[in-house]
């Protein structure tokens, strides 16, 4: 199995990436942050996540979001129950049929993810959704520090830094 956190970069591409995630995890611990976490591939994205919280010390919660969604903070209260994870990793916003109509209601009650949960939620996004998500909930999007990019080495011919690069 690849260690997604060797200190030797040259291991795995994504070292740094993650170490970044993970930092951000570890800061939010007991307050509400919005992690974006960028990545194009479904194998890529679905590698890291499996490693993620094995290498975590705490607590995370997956929510994969089902097509038919139509809100995204009623779903994650409808799926936590009250439960107070370290965090909520949220997967699959790019299968949500409705998408506008989830990140504009977001957006709505952004200040609703303040009040109510006190850990860091992390979006894994794809290009198209962060546009989305720039475009139509915009407030919401400004409570996250900077993106944190996964990127398939092939993705990346000409700008090699790219896997590393925190927009």
């Amino acid at each position: 199995m690849i260690d997604l956190y060797s200190s030797d970069e040259t291991a795995h591409p994504h070292s740094l990436s993650l170490k970044r995630l993970d930092r951000a995890i570890s800061l939010s611990q007991g307050q509400f942050s919005l992690i974006l976490a960028c990545c194009n591939s479904v194998s890529l994205r679905s590698q890291l996540v499996k490693q993620l919280p094995v290498n975590l010390s705490s607590d995370i919660y997956q929510l994969s979001l089902q097509p038919s969604v139509k809100t995204l903070y009623t779903t994650v209260q409808q799926a936590l129950q009250n439960r107070q994870p370290n965090a909520l990793m949220i997967l699959g916003l790019e299968s949500v049929i409705s998408i506008e109509q989830l990140l504009t209601a977001t957006n709505f009650v952004r200040d609703d993810f303040r009040k109510d949960f006190a850990f860091p939620v992390i979006l894994w996004v794809n290009d198209e959704i962060m546009q989305k998500i720039v475009r139509l909930a915009p407030d919401f999007k400004n409570w996250a520090a900077s993106t944190i990019r996964f990127q398939m080495m092939n993705d990346s011919v000409n700008t090699p830094d790219l896997a590393y690069q925190l927009i």
